[in-house]
């Protein structure tokens, strides 16, 4: 007898779709049978003939939790991700109150935020110029990876120099660790950004202006080479323009073990976008011309992005105000862990002709392998977690405010319009969200950690 099944699914791998039952024992996947075999369970779910995915892992969220509180929370930023289909976030280290880069503030922030999250959570380590005695330590608490810098950052954070970094691979290597990075050179921001600040009439042009291209493309080159000589792991955070990406894929055809990360934001939107609407559309990297937007979907396609996350990035309406901060003060950063489901699906499936295993792949297998979590996450597999989304391929929708589940509800997507949306997740075999509403318990998400 099955704790649940899910029945009468069109099953999304990463390789194919094709009919099933998902069985679940025990929060894991137990059984995938035949639409025609008889299966007993408590209880039964009959699915229509959906697609059902693996749950999407969010490779890159701020969820401000502990100390920013008023940014974004575990409560409402995990019940944002599991209406989304996101069963597990990966929480990034800053914009933490303090950041988390010791194992005394790891157990402090477990202590804070495990009785508020609706979905399972993973922790970025931080990476600054003093905890490089401190990264060990952080992997063997259970982060799955260490961010850093090696561009401008906000002032609760630290970016590091290359040497720095250098030093910071060497640590990592020696526990098999993974380091993320924020992949955009600070000489040149930083002049460009004074540049642009000594005229007397700055528009978002001069902003895209100071965060070029070349900056990323430097930055990207600087840590694959790092990398080549240590030999650790790296991961290039929220990459935005398809030469990044090459850079990526010809040095993953060397051998080289690096992650590509975009972000939903980078495959739908462009620098138009900013021009036309400013600060809501402001991130950094910054959006791009609309070619590089087609073109970064055939990076994804490739496998050479292998993670699509939300770089959910949260703030206060007033932060975003333009008037009082100016353009260059006003807050960097998308709103995206709600919608990076149904963007990704509508935008690449629906307008772009993709096969909906793209989205198995970029939202669920490639996170789970990147932080290496495959084998408990990021698939339906026998003995996997239950970790499991049921997506209505013709329902039509419109982002919202009112629909959106943030702590401030303001965000790029809002106004959006597009087909292809969540409508249950399931968590370890549990329902936790159906219809845009949360039906879980507060503290029913769990921390993983990485598979040794």
């Amino acid at each position: 007898m099955f704790d649940l099944v899910l029945k009468n699914g069109k099953i999304v791998t990463p390789e194919r779709i094709y009919e099933g039952n998902i069985c679940v024992k025990d929060g894991r996947i137990a059984a995938i049978t035949s639409l025609s075999e008889e299966v007993q369970a408590n209880e039964t779910v009959d699915v229509g003939g959906k697609l059902v995915f693996p749950g999407a892992i969010d490779t890159h969220a701020h969820l401000n939790d502990p100390g920013y509180n008023w940014r974004e929370d575990y409560e409402h930023g995990t019940a944002a991700a599991a209406v989304g289909g996101i069963t597990t976030v990966v929480d990034m280290p800053l914009q933490n109150e303090p950041a988390l880069t010791d194992g005394k503030i790891f157990d402090a922030k477990i202590n804070k935020v495990s009785k508020n999250a609706y979905v399972d959570y993973c922790f970025w380590g931080g990476l600054v110029d003093y905890n490089l005695d401190k990264l060990i330590e952080l992997d063997e608490k259970g982060c799955v990876a260490f961010k850093s810098f090696i561009g401008p950052v906000s002032p609760d954070y630290v970016s590091l120099t290359i040497g720095q970094v250098r030093e910071a691979l060497e640590i990592l290597k020696t526990v098999d660790a993974r380091a993320g990075f924020h992949c955009e050179d600070y000489s040149i921001i930083k002049w460009e950004e004074a540049r642009a600040q000594r005229k007397a009439n700055i528009s978002w042009e001069d902003f895209l202006n100071s965060r070029p291209l070349i900056a990323e493309v430097i930055a990207t080159k600087n840590i694959i080479e790092l990398a080549r000589e240590t030999g650790t792991k790296v991961h290039i955070c929220h990459v935005s323009h398809p030469e990044v990406a090459e850079e990526i894929r010809k040095a993953k055809q060397e051998g080289i073990d690096i992650i590509g990360e975009t972000c939903s934001h980078y495959l739908t939107f462009s620098r138009e976008d900013v021009i036309a609407n400013g600060s809501l559309f402001k991130c950094a990297p910054p959006l791009r011309e609309m070619e590089a937007v087609e073109k970064m979907w055939e990076y994804v396609e490739d496998g050479t992005l292998s993670c699509v996350s939300s770089d959910h990035s949260p703030c206060a309406l007033e932060e975003k105000s333009e008037d009082e901060h100016g353009i260059f003060g006003a807050w960097g950063g998308i709103s995206g862990i709600q919608n990076v489901f149904q963007v990704s699906f509508s935008e690449g499936v629906v307008k772009r002709g993709y096969s909906p295993t793209i989205l198995a792949r970029s939202l669920s297998e490639g996170p789970a392998k990147a932080f290496q979590l495959y084998g408990k996450k990021g698939a339906i597999e026998v003995g996997f977690d239950a970790d499991l989304v049921v997506l209505d391929p013709d329902m039509e929708w419109e982002i919202t405010s009112d629909s959106l589940k943030y702590v401030n509800k303001i965000s790029a997507f809002v106004g959006l319009k597009g087909k292809g949306l969540p409508i249950m997740t399931f968590v370890r075999g549990n329902l936790v969200a159906r219809d845009n509403e949360v039906v879980a318990d507060k503290g029913f998400g769990e921390l993983v950690k990485k598979i040794k």
